[in-house]
């Protein structure tokens, strides 16, 4: 070792034995079948993973509008399961064995791909089935055809022409069609980065796993039902969501958990039936004034939560206060995107304002409002709410918390519609239905996963990452994630303003371009 540290400027006779002692070490290696420094096994450099994207993005577009054709609201089992086929057959042109598991709904799907000597195995989440389309809303003539198109004006998009030479592509292009964000994007932006891992003969150096939920949309009944029958199957040693929007920014993003939901509904009742407000008006007592006191007694004018108990447990120490302030969010730009002057006061910022839990009314009715109204006074007043959930806060102990405060406002509260009887007994009455819904989860970033996952963001960038200690939102996978009892990162890919769930849903082609790179970043650098 010494005379090997000290020939780069001495003379022939050392640097021909140390010639030799090279030679003698890889003929070692040769015999054990082990090269670690092999063509194959170097890092590409951030501009060379660059080159080989640019390659590959006609090519997605293609595969992706291919499979953006085929129809995927999984109301309709038939048109699923031709996704399944398309998705076997993507996967299985890769090198993976792939296997259709049944479950009490509709079935998964699971490719998987060892690799030489791996001894560690990441399991990847994706799905197929997307939101029902209104396709008189969108405008293209059909959803389930994609159709490019560049920017106009402020948020209009003007489709390109469709003979347009497949030369470089604009980050700015946007490939507009039903699931193209939500979640057929992603599924070809792995499949594309393992075409180049394959072309430069890069291995990943870890065994995969692909588990492609066929339900997400609806809540992913048939992935929950399968965990008892597949738990063995579906085993890793990490697990990578590959869900959701990046940041607003398009740095690449990792999300380190997301927030849970839970729900309840209440109704307030007056008469037995609507009244004539002249006849009965300061007679009959309205469930709509009740329902809105109760309302009212819930929240302060900050928007923080008045039921006690509601932020128990919760705390941040200063690393944690630095990891949100560190995410590239603007107030400013924040609100004007939303049109409101000022917003709650949970929260330092919009960061910190997702590691509470929240209260939400998500609809509210009472008789009639605008055509068909009638000067009345409702029969009862129903609103609905959601508890987005923090992993501090578990569902079941969070709607009871709000029970009793209504006992305390004094509603006589009930699991059930009021009898005769139980009307003419209590003054103000509640119907209380309630769930604990989804868990919220979340991954300690200094975990080795999280090490792992900024190492292959710097490498495939050059820069670090967006670090997402948890999203607002919430994915249903989440027991998923519990049951198999394995640290998860969600690893978002698409364009924020993708308008998901919504009528003319896009993929921006920046998006597509970056989303290739993080998965071959991810594909090729060694775990911890």
């Amino acid at each position: 070792m010494t005379t090997q540290q000290t020939t780069a400027s001495g003379s022939y006779p050392q640097r021909a034995k140390i010639g030799f002692a090279h030679l003698i070490q890889v003929v070692c290696w040769l015999v054990i079948g082990y090269i670690p420094l092999s063509v194959s096994a170097q890092k590409l450099s951030v501009t060379q993973l660059d080159a080989l994207v640019e390659k590959q993005l006609w090519p997605a577009i293609d595969e992706l509008s291919d499979y953006v054709s085929l129809p995927n609201d999984a109301v309709n089992a038939e048109d699923i399961l031709k996704n399944i086929t398309w998705t076997e057959k993507a996967f299985a042109k890769r090198g993976f064995q792939t296997t259709v598991l049944k479950t009490a709904q509709l079935p998964l799907v699971l490719a998987e791909k060892t690799s030489p000597k791996a001894t560690k195995t990441v399991l990847f989440y994706f799905h197929l089935d997307g939101q029902p389309v209104r396709p008189s809303e969108w405008h293209q003539k059909d959803p389930w055809v994609t159709v490019l198109k560049a920017k106009a004006g402020a948020g209009e998009y003007k489709e390109l022409g469709g003979d347009m030479p497949k030369t470089a592509v604009n980050d700015e292009w946007r490939l507009f069609g039903r699931s193209t964000s939500d979640d057929k994007g992603p599924i070809i932006m792995m499949l594309n980065a393992l075409d180049i891992a394959q072309a430069e003969k890069k291995t990943p150096p870890f065994n995969i796993k692909i588990i492609i939920d066929t339900e997400e949309e609806k809540g992913s009944g048939g992935l929950k039902s399968a965990l008892d029958s597949y738990k063995d199957k579906l085993k890793a040693d990490f697990m990578i969501v590959m869900d959701g929007p990046m940041h607003s920014s398009n740095i690449p993003t990792l999300t380190f958990g997301c927030r849970g939901n839970a729900g309840f509904t209440m109704t307030t009742y007056g008469a037995i039936t609507q009244q004539h407000s002249g006849h009965f008006g300061n007679y009959s007592p309205n469930p709509a004034f009740r329902l809105a006191r109760l309302i009212t007694s819930m929240k302060d004018e900050q928007g923080r939560v008045l039921i006690p108990g509601f932020y128990d447990g919760i705390s941040f120490d200063e690393a944690t206060r630095k990891i949100m302030a560190a995410v590239p969010d603007n107030k400013q730009d924040i609100n004007k995107n939303l049109l409101i002057a000022d917003e709650e006061k949970v929260g330092a910022n919009y960061q910190e304002s997702l590691q509470y839990p929240s209260l939400n009314i998500r609809g509210m009715k009472a008789a009639v409002v605008g055509k068909g109204s009638g000067t009345i006074i409702p029969e009862e007043a129903v609103a609905s709410f959601d508890i987005r959930l923090v992993p501090e806060t578990d569902g079941k102990r969070m709607v009871d918390l709000v029970r009793k405060h209504i006992e305390k406002q004094g509603f006589t509260v009930l699991d059930h519609v009021p009898t005769p009887e139980e009307r003419l007994k209590y003054s103000q009455i509640v119907f209380f239905e309630g769930n604990a819904g989804t868990p919220a989860f979340r991954t300690n970033i200094n975990e080795p996963m999280g090490s792992w996952l900024r190492k292959a963001v710097m490498n495939g960038f050059g820069k670090d990452p967006v670090i997402i200690r948890i999203m607002g939102g919430t994915v249903p996978v989440v027991p998923f994630i519990q049951a198999l009892k394995v640290p998860a990162v969600i690893v978002p890919l698409v364009n924020m303003d993708n308008n998901q769930h919504s009528p003319n849903e896009n993929l921006r082609l920046g998006n597509l371009r970056s989303g290739i790179k993080t998965c071959l970043a991810i594909l090729t650098t060694p775990l911890p």
